[in-house]
């Protein structure tokens, strides 16, 4: 939103387009290089998550992040390319290590025998365990 407002009150460019689909970004890459000073300078939810992963969380915990193993849940195949871009490594390692696609990880589930539907829930994890509930709708 503050990326929006400066570039609507100064002399920015507009209209500025969504970056947090790595398709998306891509297309206009390969297809209209020429607006790529549209797109917004925020990395999409899975990088910035990935990233905090790897920074905050880690001295949080006290964890090396050379050992932390990234892993995100998406529903595109195109984060598998997003997460092995060189320009969104943190500090020379790949901000997400891995990533699953919701078919695959169903697939995962549903070949392990779990009977998913019946799981009892449970809180997150400290110190990244808060949840709004917003990313149900995300996309839509």
């Amino acid at each position: 939103a503050n990326e929006f407002l400066e570039r609507l009150q100064g002399d920015g460019k507009l209209p500025m387009l969504t970056s947090c689909s790595s398709a998306w970004m891509k297309y206009i890459e390969h297809f209209h290089p020429d607006m790529l000073d549209n797109l917004s300078t925020c990395k999409s939810p899975m990088s910035m998550s990935s990233a905090m992963v790897k920074t905050y969380f880690a001295d949080k915990v006290g964890a090396d992040p050379e050992k932390i193993l990234s892993t995100a849940v998406m529903c595109c195949t195109a984060k598998k390319y997003e997460a092995a871009r060189p320009e969104l490594r943190v500090n020379e390692m790949p901000a997400t290590d891995v990533v699953v696609t919701t078919r695959e990880i169903a697939w995962m589930i549903k070949s392990a025998g779990i009977d998913f539907v019946n799981i009892e829930g449970e809180d997150f994890d400290a110190p990244l365990g808060l949840s709004s509930g917003a990313g149900t709708i995300f996309g839509v």
